[in-house]
């Protein structure tokens, strides 16, 4: 009776329980605030736009902003080329982490001290803007994907929490297949890397946003317009917009047909819109592997 009874008595809410449930609005309000504005002013009447500024809600509604933007194939291939960087350089980024992670949770393992030492190292001194150029460009891979890829492919903190998950996998199991007849290999694909599901989606949202957003590397090391990604496309449009700047001509004389506030913003919700709609399938994941690491295993 008395169980039953506390078993569904509710939890007295107390003050420190509303206080947390305010800041945690007002902290929503604040991070949402930006993104609302922006979509606000993108779908303003460029009429009204021209005399008012947005605060919250859209002054009318017009979509001629995305219409200007997204009129042409300019922006597909801009889209196309952001979208194998993204792709093709997280599946490479997971398989070489993988790979390198794994014989480092062997204590059997001859390279396992010198090869640690190395990763600790680059994770506390790195090469420099410089170095990093002449090194792309004597390897050949200027103005190829490959300059977008592979210098993102292995990063030391991603090994490193890498090898923590692994070494909490039981043994046991890697053993058995191994005693099995399963090689190495096998055991990584086929055992390790399945169990490891929260650990691969968590990485694979953390490389495809940090793909999506690499504007430094395409500035510097590509030369074709034809493989420039989303950002850059971002970045011409924000500076076409500029009076001063006619570089190119025809772009300016299109944009300026429209309000430029409107423009910009629309711009920048049409760059960050696939992110937005990755996350949620990742998100339950997510949750689960963003405290990878942060216990020893």
């Amino acid at each position: 009776m008395t169980a039953t009874v506390q078993h569904h008595r509710r939890k007295k809410t107390t003050g420190f329980d509303i206080a947390i449930v305010i800041l945690l609005i007002v902290l929503s309000a604040i991070f949402l605030y930006p993104l609302i504005v922006t979509l606000s002013t993108s779908i303003s009447d460029p009429a009204v736009m021209n005399s008012r500024q947005v605060w919250l809600l859209p002054y009318g509604f017009s979509i001629e902003a995305y219409k200007t933007l997204l009129n042409g194939s300019e922006i597909l291939q801009y889209y196309l080329n952001t979208i194998v960087y993204a792709g093709c350089g997280t599946v490479i980024m997971l398989v070489c982490t993988a790979m390198l992670a794994y014989p480092l949770t062997y204590q059997t393992f001859a390279l396992r001290k010198p090869l640690t030492a190395l990763l600790l190292i680059t994770m506390f001194f790195g090469g420099g803007l410089v170095p990093s150029y002449l090194n792309i460009q004597m390897l050949g891979m200027r103005d190829t994907i490959w300059a977008m890829i592979l210098p993102g492919a292995i990063s030391a903190y991603n090994v490193v929490v890498f090898r923590t998950f692994f070494k909490g996998i039981p043994d046991s199991l890697a053993e058995s297949a191994t005693i099995d007849g399963a090689g190495h290999f096998r055991v990584l694909f086929s055992i390790i890397l399945p169990l490891s599901k929260a650990l691969l989606a968590t990485f694979t949202l953390f490389s495809v946003v940090g793909y999506w957003n690499d504007y430094m590397s395409a500035l510097l090391y590509l030369d074709s317009e034809s493989k420039f990604p989303i950002q850059l496309f971002l970045r011409k449009i924000l500076n076409s917009m500029r009076m001063d700047d006619i570089a190119d001509y025809s772009m300016l004389t299109q944009l300026q047909r429209v309000n430029t506030s409107t423009v910009q913003n629309a711009a920048i919700i049409i760059t960050i819109v696939p992110i937005l709609c990755v996350y949620p399938f990742l998100q339950k994941h997510f949750a689960k592997g963003v405290l990878i690491g942060s216990v020893k295993g």
